[in-house]
């Protein structure tokens, strides 16, 4: 079952096991990370640019929470979560730590040949994280006002 490939092939990065995850990727694998607009190709770029979100977040580890394959595609829905203890490099510029967990859902479109994978493209949530690791400031939907408030005005 490929979705099984690409629980190990998580499992792999989850663990920094970099041998077993470039194992996963073809040799001429492309990567794409849509939220960051980075693009790896080959297998030990690809590792190189995945190993910078390790790097900032050491305990990042993806559970897959559901998917789907058909023929060679495979549709993956990832949680990540980790602490950002560590420098966040970007195209946005480079994060210091700021010691806060994050938690993002993602999607991994994945193609698969001879059991690896081929192509990927990464969808994940950047504003979120960011946000719950303190980069940018949380943006929270209005909470009506408590008995006795009086309510805000309507324009």
């Amino acid at each position: 079952m490929l979705l099984d490939d690409i629980k190990k092939h998580l499992a792999a990065y989850s663990a920094a096991n970099w041998d077993d995850f470039k194992a996963g990727l073809a040799t001429d694998a492309v990567y794409e990370e849509t939220s960051t607009q980075v693009q790896a190709k080959g297998a030990d770029e690809v590792t190189r640019m995945v190993q910078r979100w390790k790097r900032a977040f050491p305990d990042l580890a993806a559970n897959v929470v559901g998917g789907f394959e058909s023929g060679d595609q495979v549709v993956a829905e990832v949680e990540w979560e980790g602490t950002h203890t560590g420098p966040l490099e970007g195209p946005f510029g480079t994060m210091q730590a700021t010691n806060k967990r994050g938690r993002v859902k993602g999607v991994l479109l994945c193609k698969m040949k001879d059991g690896k994978i081929s192509e990927s493209r990464h969808y994940f949530d950047r504003m979120a994280l960011l946000s719950q690791i303190g980069a940018i400031p949380s943006i929270s939907t209005p909470q009506p006002a408590a008995k006795g408030e009086a309510a805000s005005p309507k324009h």
